[in-house]
């Protein structure tokens, strides 16, 4: 047992007895996943590029290859996560058909998001993936999403400009590599040299991914390729980083400060779970995010058991109040406690709340717990 601080224990043994079944890997289960949403994504690009300019069809086209890009680049995220020096084929297709044109290539991930994980890390001023946005004005929420829409132009910038200059001139290598290789939220992050799980290959995947975006520039120059394709690309990839800012901001409740390290059962009420309904949350928070909290209590779970796991520890755990503490009703309803909360932080109003238990049920017109229980059972 692990006793966080609101005085109760958390019963991590009896969780992991509950799901410990389901700690292995379908290979068939991603591949199938993957093959199919990235071939969507990239058919729905083409008929983006063949239809009329903001025609129905176009716009419908962009809708459907927005979505399915986002879920095949959140693959990035188990990959993170898969047992060192398994799913090699998958790493490799993965970032030939998905990471490397998107330009996200797998290296941006490894490694960094572990760190996310590690328990001295988490929440501290060293995690990346981390800022505490709840005790910050409500400002710092709308600046990070607002980022999205630029986001893509930095990526461009990496790959194509900052590549070839960090093989010419050696001492911006370090700068490009600790302050422009990481997939992170706190912008001030500095990889560690040796921030590497899996991709050994880093330099292989930046120079292809240098090599795609010059040769798509290089085409386009030449008219071999119209610059609807990079038009089209950035709001794709716009609106990707948009979605899963929004994401991101209902995965935590962002309450630790930089300079205070949290148990193992504090990391878990610090995040969030958004069952939700399978089509509709899962558009948001694709391959299991929407288990957010589950997913930190056993972080090498695959996606796909993430929901089973949910189901058995709502029914299975003796006492599952602290397990319901995580869940918050849809992203709205995430997105809004945490303003709130930043709100009372920066007013002064908060006082009171700084007393109450990290994470708790939020009391719903006609609804307790126990209702709350039963609707996730249900799922």
């Amino acid at each position: 047992m692990i006793e966080p601080t609101s005085g109760r224990e958390f019963p991590l043994r009896e969780a992991h007895n509950l799901v410990r079944d389901l700690m292995t890997p379908n290979p068939w289960i991603y591949w199938l996943d993957f093959l199919l949403h990235i071939s969507l994504g990239w058919a729905a690009f083409a008929m983006v590029l063949l239809t009329p300019l903001l025609s129905l069809w176009q716009i419908s086209a962009l809708v459907v290859a927005t979505f399915a890009f986002y879920r095949a680049a959140t693959f990035i995220h188990e990959l993170a996560h898969l047992k060192k020096g398994t799913f090699k084929l998958f790493r490799l297709v993965w970032n030939l058909i998905c990471g490397i044109p998107l330009l996200i290539p797998s290296f941006t991930y490894d490694g960094v998001h572990s760190d996310h994980h590690k328990p001295d890390v988490y929440g501290t001023a060293k995690d990346g993936e981390y800022i505490p946005f709840a005790t910050l004005r409500p400002a710092a929420m709308v600046g990070y999403v607002l980022l999205s829409f630029i986001i893509p132009i930095f990526f461009i910038v990496r790959f194509l400009l900052l590549t070839p200059l960090s093989y010419l001139f050696p001492p911006l290598r370090k700068f490009v590599w600790e302050r422009a290789s990481s997939l992170t939220i706190d912008m001030s992050y500095k990889r560690e040299a040796n921030a590497i799980r899996n991709d050994t290959n880093w330099r292989l995947q930046e120079f292809a991914a240098f090599m795609f975006i010059t040769i798509v520039v290089g085409c386009i120059s030449l008219g071999l390729l119209t610059y609807m394709v990079l038009v089209f690309w950035y709001v794709i990839a716009m609106f990707i980083f948009f979605m899963n800012s929004l994401r991101t901001l209902s995965a935590h409740a962002y309450r630790n400060p930089p300079d205070r390290r949290m148990e193992f059962a504090q990391q878990y009420l610090d995040s969030i779970n958004v069952p939700g309904n399978l089509f509709i949350t899962g558009l948001w928070a694709p391959v299991g995010l929407r288990y957010h909290a589950t997913h930190h209590l056993f972080m090498s779970m695959p996606y796909h058991n993430l929901g089973e796991a949910q189901r058995r520890l709502v029914n299975g755990l003796r006492d599952n109040t602290l397990y319901l503490t995580t869940v918050r009703t849809g992203m709205w309803n995430a997105l809004r406690r945490i303003w709130a909360e930043a709100s009372a932080s920066t007013s002064g109003r908060n006082g009171e709340n700084q007393k109450e238990p990290l994470n708790r049920v939020e009391s719903l017109p006609g609804r307790d717990t126990t209702a709350v229980q039963d609707r996730l059972a249900e799922r």
